[in-house]
């Protein structure tokens, strides 16, 4: 059975009838979510349900796109036990029902992990807003994850049923839905499979409810928020390095000893930060600072290593230092989000009475 199309929508207008007039035609399922729209578009909602006889699920007030997409999943999951899985789309006419149909093909066919609609953002008519807020997440997410995302902004993308269950249990209900998404893939060791797809920009996007400033910057908010705790904290280990090996000298001993003194200081400090700040855990205390520990242990004795090695051939241990600790400082935010401050979250996979609970 084919995927079903699930549609988020706020408020939208003639663009969303016409793009589910071509599905239908082309026998797919959709469930459109109307996400607290105003009601100037009941007349849209009723001509998607007896017209075409879609499934139109309703938020009475607006929760964003993340939780309307969750709702959809869930509907879906329970309302269509046969299909092999769905096809997330938007409401404003950025993605054309052939685009749909090619990432629903890579569905059917048996692209595992996550199907995105990639498009190219080097084209002359795609608005600045739009190709600045793609590459500023794009290169966050290579940064911290390793992998390459040319579009970690788009809302077409195909989830096979076994993944629903994974996709219902990822964090936030707004814009920064799909961004977890993605890093709930990627922590899980699952491709992010590439289908072009048209970019389509109708009235330079002012349809678009995505701010391309302030909500990129929400969904980077987690890991900016760890680079500012992370670059406070290495202020501090940089400023106390730098006294100390005045203090005890640029041998092996001395940078030893004022890796350890500094790294003591700055790391009580980044601990507090990253526990009650950035990854705001109500895990027990003392099991997180033991593993903590361990991590931190490892990674000054790492830093210190690199450092005394280095210094005697590319000059001033601070200089080493700052890049040696710089290579160490993505390593460690995956570190601290998976296994660390995690909140003790279970795999999902292994959680099924949650879930049909949930649906």
């Amino acid at each position: 059975m084919k995927p079903v199309v699930i549609i988020p929508a706020l408020n939208p207008d003639g663009k969303l009838v016409a793009l589910v007039e071509k599905l239908r035609k082309e026998d797919f399922d959709v469930v459109v979510v109307n996400d607290g729209s105003r009601e100037g578009c009941r007349g849209v909602f009723n001509t998607l349900r007896w017209r075409y006889q879609c499934d139109v699920l309703v938020h009475p007030e607006n929760r964003g796109k993340g939780a309307a997409l969750k709702t959809g999943l869930r509907y879906a999951w329970a309302g269509y036990p046969d299909s092999c899985g769905y096809v997330t789309a938007d409401a404003d006419g950025q993605h054309s029902a052939e685009d749909i149909a090619k990432v629903a093909s890579a569905l059917e066919e048996g692209a595992e992990g996550l199907v995105l609609g990639t498009r190219d953002f080097r084209g002359k008519d795609v608005p600045f807003k739009s190709r600045w807020g793609n590459r500023i997440t794009a290169a966050v997410f290579r940064a911290s994850t390793g992998r390459s995302c040319p579009d970690t902004q788009t809302g077409l993308r195909g989830i096979q049923r076994k993944h629903a269950e994974t996709c219902l249990a990822i964090k936030g209900d707004r814009f920064e839905y799909e961004m977890n998404m993605l890093m709930e893939f990627v922590k899980r060791e699952l491709p992010l499979s590439q289908v072009p797809i048209r970019t389509i920009y109708m009235e330079n996007n002012n349809a678009s409810h995505f701010n391309s400033i302030k909500d990129s910057a929400r969904i980077c908010l987690n890991i900016m928020k760890y680079s500012l705790a992370s670059m406070s904290s290495a202020a501090i280990d940089l400023t106390l390095f730098t006294l100390f090996t005045a203090i005890f000298g640029a041998g092996a001993q001395g940078i030893l000893e004022s890796t350890v003194l500094a790294r003591v200081l700055s790391g009580t400090v980044n601990f507090s930060l990253n526990r009650n700040w950035v990854f705001k855990s109500s895990s027990s205390h003392w099991a997180e600072l033991a593993k903590y520990f361990t991590l931190f242990s490892g990674q000054m004795m790492t830093s210190w290593v690199l450092v005394a090695g280095l210094s005697s051939l590319l000059g001033h241990p601070t200089v080493v230092k700052v890049f040696a600790d710089t290579g160490l400082f993505f390593l460690s935010y995956q570190i601290q989000k998976r296994y660390i401050f995690n909140n003790g979250r279970k795999d999902t996979e292994s959680d099924e009475k949650v879930f049909v609970k949930t649906v």
